[in-house]
Order: structure tokens, then C-alpha cells, then sequence
């Protein structure tokens, strides 16, 4: 009997044991988690937001492509290969848009017979623009590429070109244009270059995390940066994102003053920017935000000021040009750089004037200009924290 009753408490105390072993696992589980929930907690609090804003076709995804290349790993093969099908139909819709183009302009101006399609190409730009209008584009082959070049090179789709102002021609045309034979080989894996050209409307909210100064640098800031759809359509998503903004980057493309919106063909590109800039200024929740202005797309600006007048733009008609050549380029580019000044203080109310606003040139297909530029934005923001912390 007392043999029985040794072997129970034997028992019971081997049973209470391994609760106690059991108890003190999980409470080393449950410390482990809350002590990494802390860590998380600690370290979002360090990690800056940066909010990229401007109207649609302003570079704004350009530049985010630059941040993944420059600050992260870049592209793998496979990212790369998820590109082939966005580039090829870039091509197709690129040409549909100048081959209708030429037959609008054929019809619709006075100089018009300059505009007409060569009767031996007239069935090969048919057939480019039924492709270029269908929602699944085939793969480009060498045949369809040397079919699209012959268009490319036809007089009146160069004089088409040559408008691309008053139709919807992508930025990207020349580039790829130029490269067809290549993007139509059979083994055609897409460059950073081709990257950085392809042409996505961003739809939703994408994000990336990076530091301008190395991942592994303790001495950096951690930045989480934000892009958003630009098209009208798509700004509904982006209050939600309003919210902890350490700094919004708002692209503005200074290129496309001469322009009109891809989704309403009768509203200028500058005035529309001028006026998204304006209304994110006065959003409450921006009080004591940075203002990163990116005037973008100054390779194309410097190109085009010199040929189409800037006082085109109804925000621009007081401009008046005074020279020619660089020097022309550089008091177009301050004329326009002083208007963006001016709205920014003209919408900012007195208890705000002390948030931080910075103006850069800027060209998002240009990886050291933008590498320098995200340096600089970096050394800025982290002068603004010293100083509010009181280090300065």
C-alpha cells in the first residue's frame, strides 16, 4: 500500500514538474514575442515615411524604379523576364497611337497631305494598329519588330511624331523604337535600362523600404517610401496614406506644359499638376510635412523648351524668352521653378511656413542624378530631426 502511494506522489510530482517546465516554455514563448513586438514597435518609430505624389505620366514610378536599383537588390532574372510582356505591348500601343495619329492629323490639318501614310505601308500601319488595340498584344518577332520599324521610319509617322504633343505619344517612344531588333529576339531578357522605360500605370499603393546610405550603415535614416496610382481615378486611395508623413515627394513633369491629360483630353498637364500641388499643400494632416519638390524630366524640358514656346501653358503666358540655347534653358527652367515657388507659399498658411521645402531638378531615367538627389533629400531630412530634437 505504501509502495502504491510513493509511486502516485512519484507520480504527481513528475506530472506538476513538467507543468511547471511546460508554464515556464510558454512564458519564455510569450516573452520572446513580446520582447520582438517591442523591438518591431522600436524600430518602425525609426523608419521614415515618404509619401510620392504628382498627376499621372509625372515619373513618379520611374523614380521608384531607380530607389529598388539603387538602394535594394535591383531586378532578378525572373523580375526581369516579368517585363517582357509590358514591353512588347508598350511597343504595339506606341504605334497604333502614331499610325491613328497621322490619319487624325491627315484629316484635321491644314498642312495635311504630310500626315498621309505611304500607300506601300498603308497595310502593314492597319495591321500594327489592330495589334496595338487588343488587350492581349502578342509576342514581338522579328517579322512584326521589321514591320514596325518600316512604319516608324515612314515620312508622315516621323511628322506624327513630331506632334507628339498634341496626342497621347509616350515619352518612351524613341527608345524603344530604336532598340526593336533586340526586344524581338527569340533569348530577349529586358535591361535595367528597358526597366526603367516601361511604361505601367500604377494602380493601388506600392512600397519599398530602403536606405540612401547602405542597408548595413547604422548611421542612415530607414525610409519606407509610398507610390500611388497619379490618374484622377486613382487619388481616392491616397488619403488614407496621408496619416505620419514624414516627407511627400511630389514629381511634377516641367516637360509637359505644351500637354493635355491622358484622361481628359481638354485639361493642360502643368495646370492640372498646379493644382493637385495646391490642394496636397493644404491637406491639414500635412501641417508640419517636408515638401520635396521633383521638377522631372528635365532632359526632355531642355530639348523641347527651345522649339515649343512656353507661354503655351496658360499658368506660363507671362513668360517671356530672352536668349537662346543654354542659357535660354536655364531662365525657361527658373521661370518655372519661381511659379512653383510662389504657389507653394501662396498656399501656405503662416503656421506652417516652417516646414521644410526643397526644389530639385530632377530626370527619373538619370541614376546618378537621382542617386544625388536622394542623398540630399536624405541629408535634409536628417538635419530637420536633429533639429527638432533640439541637437541643432
Amino acid at each position: 500500500m505504501l509502495s502504491i502511494i510513493t509511486q502516485n506522489m512519484g507520480s504527481l510530482c513528475s506530472k506538476q514538474r513538467r507543468c511547471n517546465e511546460a508554464d515556464a516554455e510558454e512564458n519564455a514563448q510569450a516573452a520572446e514575442i513580446e520582447r520582438r513586438i517591442e523591438q518591431e514597435t522600436k524600430a518602425e518609430k525609426h523608419i521614415q515615411k515618404l509619401l510620392l505624389l504628382g498627376a499621372g505620366d509625372s515619373g513618379k514610378s520611374t523614380i521608384f524604379k531607380q530607389i529598388k536599383l539603387l538602394f535594394q537588390s535591383g531586378f532578378d532574372e525572373a523580375e526581369l523576364k516579368s517585363y517582357i510582356p509590358v514591353i512588347h505591348a508598350n511597343v504595339y500601343q506606341t504605334i497604333k497611337i502614331l499610325h491613328d495619329g497621322s490619319k487624325e492629323l491627315a484629316q484635321n490639318e491644314t498642312d495635311s497631305l504630310k500626315y498621309v501614310i505611304s500607300n506601300e505601308n498603308k497595310d502593314i500601319g492597319k495591321k500594327l494598329s489592330e495589334i496595338g488595340g487588343r488587350l492581349d498584344h502578342p509576342c514581338l518577332t522579328k517579322e512584326l519588330a521589321q514591320e514596325i520599324e518600316t512604319l516608324w521610319r515612314d515620312a508622315a509617322v516621323q511628322e506624327t511624331y513630331a506632334c507628339g504633343h498634341k496626342l497621347q505619344v509616350p515619352d518612351c517612344t524613341p527608345y524603344f523604337m530604336d532598340n526593336l531588333q533586340r526586344l524581338s529576339d527569340s533569348n530577349y531578357i529586358p535591361t535595367k535600362e528597358d526597366v526603367l522605360y516601361a511604361r505601367v500605370r500604377t494602380t493601388g499603393v506600392v512600397e519599398i523600404q530602403f536606405s540612401p546610405v547602405g542597408e548595413n550603415k547604422k548611421s542612415g535614416e530607414v525610409y519606407r517610401l509610398f507610390d500611388v496610382g497619379g490618374q484622377r481615378n486613382e487619388r481616392r486611395k491616397w488619403i488614407h496614406l496621408f496619416e505620419g508623413v514624414t516627407a511627400v515627394i511630389f514629381c511634377a513633369a516641367i516637360s509637359e506644359y505644351d500637354q493635355t491629360l491622358f484622361e481628359d483630353e481638354n485639361k493642360n498637364r502643368m495646370i492640372e499638376t498646379k493644382e493637385l500641388f495646391e490642394w496636397v499643400l493644404k491637406q491639414p494632416c500635412f501641417e508640419k510635412t517636408s515638401f520635396m519638390l521633383f521638377l522631372n524630366k528635365f532632359d526632355i524640358f531642355e530639348k523641347k523648351v527651345l522649339k515649343a514656346p512656353l507661354n503655351a501653358c496658360e499658368w506660363f503666358k507671362d513668360y517671356q524668352p530672352i536668349s537662346t540655347g543654354k542659357q535660354e534653358i536655364e531662365h525657361a527652367y527658373e521661370f518655372v521653378k519661381k511659379k512653383f515657388e510662389e504657389l507653394y507659399f501662396q498656399s501656405t498658411t503662416p503656421d506652417r511656413v516652417d516646414r521644410v521645402f526643397k526644389i530639385y531638378r530632377t530626370t527619373a531615367l538619370d541614376q546618378k542624378l537621382v542617386k544625388k538627389t536622394f542623398k540630399l533629400v536624405d541629408e535634409t531630412l536628417r538635419r530637420r530631426n536633429l533639429f527638432e530634437a533640439g541637437l541643432l
